[in-house]
């Protein structure tokens, strides 16, 4: 069964930075490719960064250059790096596997990001 645990998150002004974190049970994340997506109030979940098994990333272009998937293969920890924070980052934060979101049947609980002076 997997759980997942994100955290990280919180009240940030902009042009700031946070790390979020993901740790999880019943998935190994270096076997899988995984992704951080997030949902703002009123919006669909999108996909955010993603990091291949290999280490290949992608990124949705609105944070290219400003956010950083990475992982640490021997604590088996998602990591999302977010730097110059934009109000419209604001959202809660998800980590799963790189996939078809219609195709989640389980979410964490999330880590709410807030940008705002």
């Amino acid at each position: 069964q997997v759980r997942l645990v994100e955290s990280g998150g919180g009240l940030v002004q902009p042009g700031g930075s946070l790390r979020l974190s993901c740790v999880g049970t019943g998935l190994v994340f270096s076997a899988n490719a995984m992704a951080w997506y997030r949902q703002a109030p009123g919006k669909q979940r999108e996909l955010v960064a993603a990091i291949s098994r290999g280490g290949s990333t992608e990124y949705v272009d609105s944070v290219k250059g400003r956010f950083s998937i990475s992982r640490d293969k021997s604590k088996d920890i998602l990591y999302l790096q977010m730097s110059s924070l934009k109000p419209e980052d604001t959202a809660v934060y998800y980590c799963q596997r790189r996939t078809s979101i219609a195709s989640v049947d389980y979410w964490g609980q999330g880590t709410q990001v807030t940008v705002s002076s």
